[in-house]
């Protein structure tokens, strides 16, 4: 196996180490627009090896994507870089007949004329459009592989499989009592992804109705993490699992609520009352410029908030429905990472770790044989327990918290 890193970024930077430590693939580039920032990657986390290199690309383009893998041998292709860029390397990676991993789906579009009520083009329909031709040419593109699409999912199918006998709902919820010093304002994600995901019209799917849209931060409500986080306030926000799960998992409702805190929320409110989440250029002193662009060069870049960064982030699934033994059931599967660990181990900050340690799972087990498949797949269509034990392999255990049945 000859993997290709598209993007150095922090969850690129937070791969290397994870991946350093097992010994499944042959070689790993990693790629990016600049180059010192992939040269950096194998600087810190190779150690003379030689298993990692380096290298320049333009992940807008396809054919520089299809020609660098080409030239590499390379055999899997994980995108890690933001959405905007799923489908240039979606198209180069099937070009070369590689493997396709990804941590995000391409990228929605409101509905141009009821936003708040029916969906548009939704996260991921433009891969999904494309899912015969991949299945056609015997290829796998497996997408929404991180934490969150990713995990969550692999939860959803753990609970189809082995806990209930019927679900009725299945509520991705995420939330961290994490704290950044010296910083009033600190998102420990990409900033470009969050305003997509938060200020987009999030995406709800039921069974009756199929998808539909709602007003952002709609239907809050206080969900209590585990291992010490406490109450959050969660509100819908769009996202993958949403357009994921209802493919593969038979239940009711699917929903995705995040842990946002009313600060977070005012603050994208603002951005979005001055037009500075916007994504086309705008021309400033003759320089075009995208304001979005503008936004995220001026925050700190979450890949260097380790040092600075205490506390934990929690991942996780509820389901609700009927166990196995014909009564009400209630469960969250979740993922708890803790930043002094990470930070302490591998110089990466919680939340890029915690999303870049489950695409290394799931090529160990596309590498030996585990998984397997053909077309475009999201992380439900795999057997999940070989994901889930060999997760704990890794050293980052996952829990199963059983909760009163909700009334």
């Amino acid at each position: 196996m000859k993997i290709l890193v598209v993007g150095c970024g922090g969850v690129g930077a937070a791969f290397a180490p994870i991946a350093a430590r097992r010994d499944f693939y042959e070689h790993i580039v990693f790629a990016d627009h600049h180059e010192d920032r992939a040269r950096s990657v194998l600087e810190r986390y190779d150690k003379g090896t030689g298993r990692f290199s380096a290298a320049k690309l333009d992940a807008s383009d396809p054919a520089a994507v299809a020609e660098l893998c080409r030239a590499e041998g390379i055999t899997h292709v994980l995108n890690a870089v933001d959405p905007r860029l799923v489908m240039p390397i979606f198209t180069g990676t099937f070009d070369a007949g590689a493997t396709y991993l990804d941590m995000a789906l391409s990228l929605s579009e409101p509905h141009p004329e009821e936003p708040y009520g029916e969906p548009g083009v939704k996260l991921g329909d433009a891969q999904f459009a494309r899912a015969d031709a991949w299945k056609e040419r015997g290829l796998l593109a497996l997408v929404g592989m991180g934490v969150e699409p990713g995990l969550s999912d692999v939860f959803a199918r753990y609970a189809q499989d082995h806990l209930f006998g019927s679900i009725d709902q299945v509520d991705v919820r995420d939330g961290a009592n994490l704290v950044v010093k010296g910083y009033d304002f600190a998102p420990s994600f990409s900033i470009w992804t969050t305003i997509e995901e938060c200020l987009n019209p999030p995406i709800v799917w039921e069974k009756e109705r199929g998808w539909y849209t709602l007003p952002p931060f709609s239907e809050p409500e206080t969900f209590t993490f585990p291992e010490g986080i406490g109450p959050i306030d969660c509100v819908q926000i769009e996202h993958e699992e949403v357009l994921l799960i209802p493919r593969w998992i038979d239940c009711r409702r699917v929903t995705f609520k995040y842990g946002l805190g009313d600060e977070f929320i005012e603050v994208l409110k603002t951005l979005h009352k001055l037009g500075l989440d916007a994504t086309d250029p705008v021309e400033v002193r003759g320089a075009k410029v995208s304001p979005r662009d503008v936004v995220a060069a001026c925050l700190p870049d979450p890949a260097g908030l380790g040092p600075k960064m205490s506390g934990k982030t929690c991942a996780g699934t509820r389901v609700t429905g009927t166990g196995r033994d014909g009564n009400a059931r209630e469960v969250y599967l979740y993922h708890v990472v803790d930043n002094q660990e990470t930070w302490g181990r591998d110089r990466a900050q919680a939340v890029v770790w915690q999303t870049a340690v489950n695409p290394v799972v799931a090529l160990e087990l596309l590498a030996n044989g585990s998984w397997s498949g053909a077309g475009v797949l999201g992380p439900e269509a795999f057997e999940p327990t070989a994901f889930l034990d060999l997760l704990n392999d890794y050293g980052a255990p996952w829990g199963v918290e059983e909760r009163a049945p909700t009334p």
